[in-house]
């Protein structure tokens, strides 16, 4: 990768993503960020805010100490505010929050407050600026994502299979259903960039059956193509059996076994992308350190499983994989939204 160095063109970019958000001239705008954050990310936010007039101020916070038995990547649960009055007071007296916080605040344990004055927050995930300049967030593929939304909030029933030999069915009754389409206008509400994706925090106990990641799949939290089968068994939310004969499997049960926590084994979210023009094979591109995986997660047609954090069911933890997964057939209450990996005609 090049140096990284301040481009104008970034700053024009910035400055086009905020506007998306309706951030102009005199909007009270926090920067929140923390001192591990991404220098030249922080520094393209200040210029962009500068060249629309916005009233904005810095919030850096200190990257809390590491706590956790190995290491977390992209849980989008920053734990950089640790509730510290001071600082919460400022953003929840903001009308728009900047996040260029390590993990993401999407689920610190702070969001709903700061939400809850009618804050709106812009994650910008930790990306290389090149990857957020391809995944410049278009206002075409928010009526999309809309669309996504609105059929996964009507729906009863997920029923995910593939050839690989997946069938994993989830109950929606009672899920939280969300998305993003990389910005956002409303009071109260968060988005990220790069977005371009559906998905939904099931209740407690609604998903069972078994989900087979094939090669060509990735395992987020290790930034990593899955290179031989892996067979996940689910009862109840939880991952019960992990199978397979290769390096992915024996390092993805170390990593949840690491945890000793049963919450770290249970589903977080279930979803598919969005955004055409999100690649799957981005992460080839990109060393570990210049990339947070969100292209991954978004990319059109992909079937999305993650286990960790679910508020909904009531499960607080920070075990975490996003598992973005290709070739899978993804049926609202009989009717397919995905077909072996591609966008129905309606979504795409």
């Amino acid at each position: 990768m090049r140096e990284d160095r301040i481009e104008p063109k970034w700053i024009e970019l910035f400055a086009d993503v905020f506007a998306l958000s309706g951030i102009g001239p005199g909007e009270p705008v926090v920067i929140l960020s923390e001192t591990q954050s991404r220098p030249i990310n922080v520094a393209l936010a200040e210029h962009a805010l500068a060249k629309l007039g916005a009233q904005f101020c810095f919030l850096t916070l200190p990257t809390p100490p590491v706590n956790a038995p190995v290491p977390i990547r992209s849980t989008g649960a920053s734990a950089a505010i640790q509730g510290n009055q001071p600082a919460l007071a400022a953003l929840k007296a903001s009308r728009a929050v900047v996040d260029l916080t390590v993990e993401g605040i999407l689920h610190a344990p702070e969001l709903p407050e700061i939400l809850s004055t009618g804050a709106r927050v812009l994650m910008v995930s930790n990306e290389h600026p090149e990857a957020l300049e391809r995944l410049r967030p278009r206002p075409a593929l928010e009526a999309k994502v809309r669309e996504g939304m609105r059929r996964l909030k009507s729906a009863a029933r997920m029923h995910v299979t593939s050839a690989a030999g997946s069938d994993l069915k989830i109950d929606l009754r009672g899920a939280r259903p969300g998305g993003t389409w990389g910005f956002t206008r409303k009071p109260g509400t968060v988005a990220h960039w790069p977005g371009g994706l559906c998905l939904c925090f099931p209740a407690a106990g609604c998903v069972n059956g078994r989900l087979v990641l094939a090669p060509g799949d990735i395992n987020l939290t290790f930034k990593r193509y899955l290179e031989t089968a892996v067979t996940l068994d689910i009862v109840d939310d939880h991952v019960v059996r992990i199978s397979g004969s290769g390096l992915d499997a024996a390092l993805m049960e170390s990593y949840f076994a690491a945890w000793g926590d049963k919450a770290a084994y249970a589903t977080s979210h279930v979803g598919w992308g969005m955004n055409p023009a999100a690649r799957w094979d981005a992460l080839a591109l990109y060393d570990k350190a210049q990339t947070n995986g969100t292209e991954q997660r978004a990319f059109a047609g992909n079937f999305l499983y993650s286990t960790g954090a679910n508020e909904v069911a009531g499960r607080h933890t920070l075990g975490h994989f996003d598992l973005p997964m290709r070739g899978c057939t993804v049926a609202l209450d009989g009717t397919p939204v995905v077909v072996d990996g591609k966008l129905s005609a309606e979504l795409s």
